[in-house]
């Protein structure tokens, strides 16, 4: 006589523990990349309003080397110094204004702090007797290391 043996399949899946330290684990890590990444965009948003202004401090430079003073490189718009429109890296009505020094002030950038308020940024040109460039010295809330721009990019110190 042959012996017949029924095998009863145990049904598998997860146990409500399993399941509840893999949500914990997923929130762990949201909470943790969600502001990584809200510092990623400022950070982002920051370095482009340095390059959109870049045309306009070449223009700065170009207009101060042939003309010895800053008195005609401050009005854009006029010559060879270039308009600069809002976008998203320069926000606000008159995004940007050159004053009689050459220095460029930016009101209000795309990139934020944590609670919302923009970055502002001053461009200070550096003249060097008899050099071939003119470098921007960046200043105010944009050179933030989390935020913003950390120190030596865009001219921040």
């Amino acid at each position: 006589m042959k012996c017949v043996r029924l095998s009863i399949n145990k049904q598998q899946g997860f146990t409500l523990i399993e399941l509840m330290i893999v949500v914990a684990i997923i929130g762990i890590l949201a909470s943790v990349a969600i502001p990584q990444y809200s510092h990623y965009v400022s950070r982002t948003l920051a370095s482009g309003a340095v390059a959109e202004l870049n045309s306009l401090k070449s223009a700065i430079g170009e207009c101060y080397q042939a003309e010895g003073k800053f008195t005609n490189c401050i009005t854009m718009g006029t010559g060879a110094i270039p308009t600069v429109a809002t976008s998203k890296f320069l926000v606000g009505a008159t995004p940007v204004t050159v004053t009689g020094a050459g220095i460029i002030t930016v009101a209000t950038t795309g990139a934020t702090l944590t609670d919302g308020t923009p970055l502002k940024m001053v461009l200070t040109p550096t003249v060097i007797p008899g050099g071939s460039s003119m470098p921007f010295i960046a200043s105010d809330t944009i050179c933030n290391s989390v935020r913003g721009l950390k120190s030596g990019q865009g001219g921040c110190p």
